[in-house]
């Protein structure tokens, strides 16, 4: 029989080089796995086109409001604003305008200053606050608000004599009012103020405060209408707003 066909010799680094290519598949299979079917772009279809299309009309729809939603809106900040400012007016503070020169020179006529009226909620009035009150029955006058310094309290005497205000028989410092003299003005009004230009003094009644401006030649307060009803008291002035020259604490 002739020979069989002898097969070419074959390299060895050809088997090596084939076993590396497995080797190299077999490893790319192991780590990234077949590709899924999800992870191939796919053109999306009309049913899925329509429902984008849905979505965006739906978007805008939405983001686009009627002009009566506007103005309903608009209606609604605006008295909620009022109804915020009305409640701080009647119940936080409230501005004051200075109808005389009474006050002067702490505060002269035209100023305007800011009333916290929640103060005397909190503690008592005390010696030396400038207050907004009422004005009392007893005094006359068109303007319904006065302002002045409180200088005696509850239960104490006060008496003026010699130009000088006295509490319990001691003299009181009063530096706001400038060196100006006190006078008791007696008889200047329908209060009660009996005794108060002597040492013994006039006593303040419970639940009552003794007030006067701080321009003492020229101030019509508890020295006429005697002590104010603590009742009447509107709020303390802390902080003057006009003229922005002064603007400050009190």
């Amino acid at each position: 029989m002739p020979d069989a066909p002898q097969q070419p010799p074959q390299d060895p680094s050809d088997g090596l080089a084939r076993r590396a290519r497995r080797d190299a598949e077999a490893t790319a299979r192991t780590v990234g796995g077949p590709p899924e079917p999800g992870d191939v772009d796919a053109e999306p279809t009309a049913e899925e086109l329509a429902q984008a299309r849905r979505d965006r009309q739906a978007a805008t729809a939405k983001a686009q409001k009627s002009p009566t939603r506007n103005v309903v809106e608009w209606i609604g900040v605006i008295a909620g604003a009022v109804l915020i400012a009305v409640v701080v007016r009647t119940f936080v503070f409230q501005t004051f305008w200075i109808p005389s020169p009474s006050m002067a020179t702490t505060l002269v006529k035209d100023d305007r200053v800011l009333v916290n009226k929640l103060s005397y909620r909190l503690h008592d009035p005390r010696r030396g606050d400038v207050i907004v009150f009422e004005r009392p029955p007893n005094e006359q006058g068109d303007i319904k608000d006065l302002i002045k310094r409180v200088i005696g309290l509850p239960g104490e005497r006060i008496s003026i004599i010699d130009g000088e205000v006295r509490i319990d028989g001691r003299v009181l410092d009063e530096p706001y009012t400038h060196g100006l003299p006190t006078e008791p003005k007696v008889g200047c009004g329908l209060g009660d103020t009996t005794g108060i230009d002597t040492e013994q003094g006039f006593e303040i009644p419970p639940d009552h405060l003794f007030v006067m401006g701080d321009n003492r030649t020229n101030s019509q307060d508890g020295r006429c209408f005697g002590p104010i009803d603590e009742d009447l008291v509107v709020g303390r002035a802390f902080f003057i707003i006009w003229p922005l020259s002064k603007t400050g604490g009190l």
